[in-house]
């Protein structure tokens, strides 16, 4: 654990301001939920809790289904990072920072789909310095808050199939819909 130097007094009603500093490093928005822990020592810990977090598993699952079934390249993230894909390299995708486009899809609520008109540099990059673009994207919803999102994706080598069909988009925005249904429950 890293100490910040940031002190500051719970007020009367039990509150405590999260320093912006912090907010902005951590990337903790208004209204984001944060899980509370505590130790032996004494030490409070906040950590940003992922809803979708918690189907991490069975995400894993979904995306290796439609991979095989389908050949779909699928990335689920929650809104800041991976939290499974399934024909991308998972050692170089799971866990890893979104890029603030695609946090863009995910917070604007509606489906993405690449035009393969836009060209070579207008691809949406999933994470930073990664191989792969996404071709479809769907945010996940849970009780009207955005929670992930659910993309096929593409490696730069694909470029012939760089726009995505529509059974690729239903299937993307289906698999968005069900994980966040799996939510509500």
């Amino acid at each position: 654990m890293k100490a910040t130097g940031i002190v500051r007094r719970i007020d009367d009603l039990g509150r405590v301001v999260i320093p912006k500093e912090i907010r902005r490093t951590m990337r903790i928005r208004e209204g984001d939920p944060l899980e509370i822990y505590t130790d032996r020592e004494g030490e409070v810990i906040f950590k940003k809790y992922s809803p979708i977090g918690e189907l991490t598993s069975f995400a894993s699952q979904y995306a290796d289904t439609l991979h095989k079934t389908c050949d779909i390249n699928v990335v689920i993230c929650d809104r800041d990072a991976v939290i499974a894909c399934a024909g991308v390299p998972k050692k170089e995708y799971s866990d890893r920072k979104l890029t603030s486009e695609l946090e863009g899809i995910v917070e604007s609520r509606s489906f993405y789909k690449r035009n393969a008109a836009d060209g070579h540099e207008n691809k949406i990059r999933v994470i930073d310095n990664g191989t792969h673009f996404i071709r479809c994207a769907m945010p996940i919803i849970s009780d009207g808050d955005i929670v992930g999102c659910v993309a096929s994706v593409a490696g730069d080598s694909d470029d012939n199939h760089a726009e995505s069909g529509e059974v690729e988009t239903k299937l993307i925005q289906t698999a968005a819909s069900f994980l966040g249904r799996q939510l509500d429950i």
